[in-house]
């Protein structure tokens, strides 16, 4: 279940870069199983890619945010 771009922004900038590791290891785990074809959406591997920019692109935007206090 991914999270919304307002859900993300309330977590911690610590919070936010564990859960990309975590995305990062389950997109790498999707990947791996969709070229052995045994993935039955390869839609996830998508709405993976897409959350995984997301939640680096909010990570950005609170470094920056963060510079400039």
């Amino acid at each position: 279940m991914t999270m919304k771009a307002t859900e993300v922004r309330a977590l911690s900038i610590e919070e936010v870069q564990e859960r990309i590791r975590e995305e990062e290891e389950q997109l790498a785990e999707l990947k791996f199983r969709h070229a052995i074809a045994q993935l039955e959406n390869p839609m996830l591997l998508r709405e993976k890619r897409h959350f995984l920019a997301r939640l680096k692109t909010i990570l950005k935007e609170q470094a920056a945010e963060d510079k400039h206090e």
